[in-house]
């Protein structure tokens, strides 16, 4: 039997990598004769290089940037001839901010903008930049700022300070990627303002009050007035997913970024197609199955990507949240939850194992005897 792994990260436990390697092993203790192939995913958001990088080779680059606290930190880029492939949570993650420490007012993208500068000195010429995950709310203007945007006021301090601003000069950023491919890969299209605008959905997850929330509003606000129109006539702010990480997409679609669907984009760079036809099972994961799992998100792609094959697909989650239904919906077979099998507990406090444990429990039902 030929089985595919491809699996999400489980968010605050695994990476991509480490779930699709738990998984394969807990099923080949169970059935130690099979074939199974791992292809880890992400949709843009955390595990997005790795996983890239797992199925695609190429050279993983590490550098130390800016986090979104102005402190230094290492992060790596995937380079493979002159197409480079940028994780943006590894430079602006909330997972680098303690929790007592977010506040989106004051937490920076410059990072980002760092990573694609040493992509560029590398020699890429192409650049996908995967977005989710992000601890910031400035509109992407640190990024800007990272590349040579300049204004009378700063662009690296958070996102509350953008409406103290009353000018902005993008031409050096603009020079800087003159002639560079940006590929912004979301799993959102939420645009940069108003009730389903960056601000408003995601700044309360990373940390802003209602007070806040408004406060970002109208400084992302100012800065899009500011910045304008790019030199096509087309208003960034109102984009499809100008709104991601924070208003991140915003700043690269400003910059002459193309957005595409996070999840599509991976699926389409590993072929995982062929890779489907060829599994008599496809087996994926994340750490939570719930609603927002169905939009955007890896479970949802690989799920509805099996159907249209007509090949059963597996989920093992943290926890399940939606019912048999919902899921066969969706296109997904059946689910298992870590936290039913072994308690919340357990699952936080040794997910590899416990995730073993519950392919195992899996592969006797899915298996071939």
């Amino acid at each position: 039997m030929r089985v595919l792994v491809s699996p999400d990260c489980f968010t605050g436990t695994l990476t991509s990598v480490e779930a699709a390697n738990a998984i394969r092993d807990g099923w080949l203790q169970v059935h130690p004769d099979d074939v199974v192939v791992i292809a880890p995913l992400s949709d843009g958001g955390p595990g997005f290089v790795g996983g890239l990088h797992a199925v695609l080779g190429g050279e993983l680059i590490t550098v130390i940037v800016t986090d979104p606290l102005g402190n230094k930190t290492p992060a790596q880029f995937l380079l493979r001839g002159e197409e480079a492939w940028i994780e943006s949570a590894q430079a602006c993650g909330l997972h680098l901010i303690g929790e007592d420490k977010r506040d989106p007012r004051v937490t920076t993208t410059y990072g980002v903008g760092e990573l694609i500068i040493q992509a560029i000195g590398r020699g890429a010429k192409k650049i996908t930049i995967g977005l989710g995950g992000s601890g910031t709310n400035d509109a992407g203007a640190g990024m800007l700022a990272a590349l040579g945007a300049t204004s009378d006021g700063a662009l690296d301090a958070g996102g509350a300070t953008l409406k103290e601003l009353s000018k902005v000069d993008l031409s050096a950023a603009l020079a800087n990627v003159s002639g560079i491919e940006l590929i912004v890969a979301s799993d959102v299209d939420n645009t940069l303002l108003g009730l389903r605008g960056a601000t408003a959905v995601f700044g309360p997850q990373k940390g802003a009050d209602e007070f806040a929330v408004m406060e970002l509003e109208g400084a992302l606000e100012n800065f899009a007035k500011l910045c304008g129109r790019r030199s096509d006539g087309k208003d960034p702010a109102v984009a499809l997913g100008s709104g991601a990480a924070g208003g991140l997409g915003y700043g690269l679609i400003l910059l002459g970024g193309t957005r595409v669907a996070g999840i599509e984009t991976v699926l389409e760079i590993v072929k995982l197609d062929d890779e489907i036809q060829k599994a008599d099972l496809v087996v994926t994961g994340e750490g939570c199955l719930d609603d927002q799992s169905l939009h955007g998100k890896v479970i949802a792609g690989v799920a509805s990507h099996c159907a249209a094959l007509g090949k059963p697909c597996v989920a093992l989650a943290g926890e399940v949240r939606l019912g048999k239904r919902e899921c066969a919906t969706a296109g997904i077979d059946s689910a298992y939850s870590m936290s039913e099998f072994a308690g919340r507990e357990r699952s936080m406090a040794a997910p590899v194992e416990v995730l073993i444990e519950v392919s195992a429990r899996m592969s006797q039902t899915w298996g071939r005897r």
